[in-house]
């Protein structure tokens, strides 16, 4: 008798379809049957094959044993290896008519466009809530049923699918996989990366029909189509201060409570928003991704960058009503009011002049101690502030960062823009409140 059998013999008498063995014969017949008798013990999904429950469970255990030799990236199966390697091989022949963006599949190219026109064709039947994809209903599904199946061996926290514990994941090892070529900034999340990618394209694809302002994203325009839809619905019963958005009035209410959920791991200090707690974390890290084009200053935050910006366009739109004085940011206008009010003002100890925050007293304390901290690396020459020896610099790089908009003309100074902007003016001389 021979040991092996013909592949012919193994046949499904079903479908006809050939296989090298009755073992994958009978596995197959499944389908057809329909019996699905390997149950997953985390989530209680079967599969009619033990293949495939190995599979499912490792999105539980969030075991990835394939990777992508090309891009690195890891899956669960070889199958979906495959599938992804077609990303780098194949043409992105699908484009998408409103924003011009490409896919290499066009089923990808239809879930795309419906970001666009809104239509969203999976219901709830429970809520009546309507999704994009019909994996986003799956997932929704669990919030009524109240299972969290996908575990964080790590920290023990359950989340409803498996890509939001994948994320999650990266908060424990740090992994930033996402990374944008033209500044080399890494993102945990692809979404990320492509909101971040409009920084340096600054398009807005996305925009709002009923007042023509335009956003980076679908959910950036969602949540300022509340305005129009219904106003500002959500109220704070503590000030009676109102907003479009239920998650902007949990925020809000920090202010009240005092609570500061975020907590900074390596020195302990606590934030109200996880927004907050992500740019001080720069602080610890030295990271400065926003970059000023005029004199190539780096900081720590997009809102930073724009206050420096008003520095060499001379704006100060921010204007104290009881004198006349113009600032920067809202800050330090707040910071000036207390000269008026008289309050939480800072006094020297050794002369009694007062200060209206910390900092400046902590420099003028240093007039009496004769302490320079900040020295020039080019001439040796000491300062007593860090803004002091930033201005002296310019005279080593002959640099004029401060610039007219109206006629042009560069500045090494601020002040010196101030005093060319009065021949602009007329020639009046502008003398702001000093106090």
């Amino acid at each position: 008798m021979s040991l092996h059998r013909n592949i012919s013999d193994c046949r499904c008498e079903i479908c006809g379809k050939k296989f090298p063995s009755e073992h994958e014969v009978s596995a197959h017949k499944q389908i057809h049957s329909r019996e699905k008798s390997f149950r997953c013990g985390t989530c209680g999904k079967a599969f009619a094959q033990n293949s495939k429950l190995i599979i499912h469970v490792r999105s539980h255990t969030g075991v990835k044993p394939y990777h992508c030799e090309i891009c690195g990236k890891k899956f669960p199966s070889e199958l979906e290896v495959s599938a992804h390697k077609q990303i780098h091989s194949r043409e992105k022949s699908f484009d998408c008519g409103t924003c011009g963006k490409s896919f290499a599949q066009n089923s990808k190219l239809i879930i795309h466009v419906r970001s666009h026109t809104g239509v969203k064709p999976y219901h709830c039947d429970i809520c009546g809530k309507s999704f994009v994809i019909k994996s986003y209903l799956t997932a929704h599904r669990l919030i009524h049923t109240g299972k969290k199946p996908f575990r964080c061996e790590i920290c023990g926290k359950c989340f409803i699918s498996s890509s939001c514990l994948t994320r999650h994941k990266r908060v424990h090892t740090g992994e930033k996989p996402f990374r944008c070529e033209v500044c080399g900034k890494c993102f945990t999340q692809n979404s990320h990366l492509v909101v971040h990618k409009t920084t340096h394209t600054e398009e807005k694809p996305y925009p709002c029909e009923m007042c023509g302002k335009c956003f980076v994203n679908n959910s950036n325009l969602r949540t300022h189509m509340k305005i129009h839809n219904r106003g500002n619905p959500f109220e704070c019963d503590v000030c009676g201060k109102s907003f479009h958005d239920k998650s902007n009035l949990t925020t809000h209410k920090r202010i009240h409570s005092g609570e500061k959920p975020f907590h900074c791991e390596i020195c302990g200090k606590a934030f109200t928003q996880n927004s907050h707690l992500a740019i001080h974390k720069r602080s610890h890290t030295g990271e400065k991704p926003f970059y000023c084009e005029l004199c190539s200053k780096s900081f720590i935050s997009n809102s930073d960058l724009t206050k420096h910006q008003r520095v060499h366009a001379g704006v100060k739109p921010y204007r104290c009503e009881l004198c006349g004085k113009s600032f920067r940011d809202n800050s330090n206008l707040t910071t000036h009011k207390r000269i008026h009010s008289g309050k939480n003002l800072h006094g020297c100890e050794l002369c009694g002049k007062t200060f209206i925050n910390n900092s400046k007293l902590v420099v003028h304390i240093r007039s009496h101690t004769g302490e320079k901290p900040y020295h020039c690396d080019i001439c040796g020459k000491s300062f007593l502030a860090s803004s002091y020896i930033t201005a002296h610099k310019i005279i080593h790089t002959g640099g004029k960062p401060f610039y007219c908009q109206v006629c042009g003309k560069s500045f090494a100074y601020n002040s010196n823009l101030t005093r060319h902007k009065q021949i602009h003016a007329g020639g009046d001389l502008i003398f702001n409140c000093e106090t």
